[in-house]
């Protein structure tokens, strides 16, 4: 069966929860890689207030006992330490009027999901929209994708991120796996290129002072992952396509780009395609790797490498030009605490939703409901594909 995700609650209600299907039994949860994984996503210079209250903590609540997988869904929860400052403001099935009405929210700010979000919902105070819409929600997603990251690591997948450029700073830095591996978690802003980083700090400082935000590029990459995931067959089974589809939907991002594709599209084909090779120890390679690992939708056992996009955050401390929905009038954009930038957080949340696409795949090709049975078929799958074409 296909790997489901689903998440669940506000960015200052009392929790966050994940519900993650397809996860086969057997697997053990490491939890501390789990809390690992959900401090990464808190990290980064230029990160607003709710970082300095928040010590997410993923507690599992189904689908593992003892440490280990079922084969069950899987739920895991994440409290929010902040509602006992909201809970007049968000509680589930009573708020407060007086205190409600303090914090009603009827500027929307552009770029945000206030305005079209209130359209669709018919929702006068756009707190009923932004609650939801908040990169907070990326916590759920994170814990999921690292129970992914366990799977894919029992199969010798391993996935990595790092920030290629930030407000305009970098962004020539080599496009390989063999670069994610020199960056540094402890470091700002997990820069690729460490030599950028204290440009990028100051451009951040900058910013904040002027009350702007910055987005930037974030390279994301998994090595080991077998040729063959994916198919061709059909246009909703095209790998790349559903790994574009997860990345877009992390909050901010507004493009993806597998391998070097605007360049290639700027060039002849003899400089846009990856030439094919006998392998050194048997099989084929490719000479390049250009295409990032895909095509045709299904990987071909280079590293699988992509970029993504991520534009500014549109809460502005400066404000924007908008409408009081209320009045009528014009209006500065309405100020929720926020960051000035979380472009580090945004390669930490590709990572989880990669590792989600690439275990959904990966559980395709080898449909066992067994994490030992899953080991045994990869590694037949392997096998066969490093013997092809013979």
């Amino acid at each position: 069966m296909p790997l489901r995700l689903s998440t669940a609650g506000e960015s200052h209600g009392p929790r966050l929860t994940a519900i993650l299907e397809g996860i086969p039994a057997g697997l053990a949860i490491d939890a501390a890689f789990v809390g690992r994984e959900l401090a990464r996503r808190q990290h980064g210079y230029g990160r607003g207030g709710r970082m300095k209250i928040e010590t997410d903590t993923a507690v599992f609540e189904g689908g593992v006992r003892g440490g280990v997988t079922l084969g069950s869904p899987i739920a895991i929860g994440i409290a929010n330490a902040d509602f006992a400052n909201w809970k007049d403001v968000m509680g589930p099935l009573a708020v407060d009027e007086k205190a409600a009405a303090g914090k009603r929210l009827t500027r929307p700010r552009p770029g945000h999901a206030d305005l079209a979000g209130g359209m669709k919902y018919g929702a006068s105070d756009l707190r009923n929209v932004l609650e939801r819409a908040s990169a907070r929600e990326s916590a759920a997603r994170v814990a999921a994708g690292a129970v992914c990251k366990l799977l894919l690591k029992e199969c010798g997948i391993e996935i990595r991120s790092g920030v290629l450029a930030l407000g305009g700073v970098g962004g020539d830095s080599p496009r390989s796996f063999a670069s994610l591996e020199r960056v540094r978690e402890d470091s700002p802003l997990r820069a690729v290129d460490a030599k950028l980083e204290a440009r990028m700090v100051a451009a951040v400082d900058a910013a904040k002072k002027d009350g702007e935000t910055l987005g930037g590029e974030i390279l994301v990459g998994a090595r080991g992952v077998p040729a063959g995931l994916g198919a061709y067959v059909a246009w909703d089974r095209k790998l790349d396509g559903r790994i574009g589809q997860a990345i877009l939907s992390v909050p901010a991002v507004k493009a993806v780009e597998f391998g070097s594709a605007i360049e290639a599209s700027r060039g002849p084909g003899s400089k846009a395609h990856d030439e094919i090779e006998p392998g050194a120890k048997g099989g084929l390679q490719r000479r390049t790797n250009r295409a990032g690992g895909l095509e045709a939708g299904v990987t071909n056992g280079e590293d699988l490498i992509l970029v993504a996009y991520m534009k500014p955050i549109s809460t502005l401390a400066r404000g924007l030009d908008s409408v009081d929905l209320e009045t009528g009038e014009t209006a500065r954009s309405a100020y929720e605490r926020s960051d000035v930038t979380a472009v580090p957080a945004c390669g930490v949340i590709c990572e989880a939703m990669l590792a989600f696409v690439l275990a959904d795949a990966l559980l395709e090709t080898t449909g066992a409901d067994r994490v030992e049975d899953v080991r045994q078929r990869l590694e037949a799958h392997r096998k066969r594909v490093e013997r092809y074409p013979r």
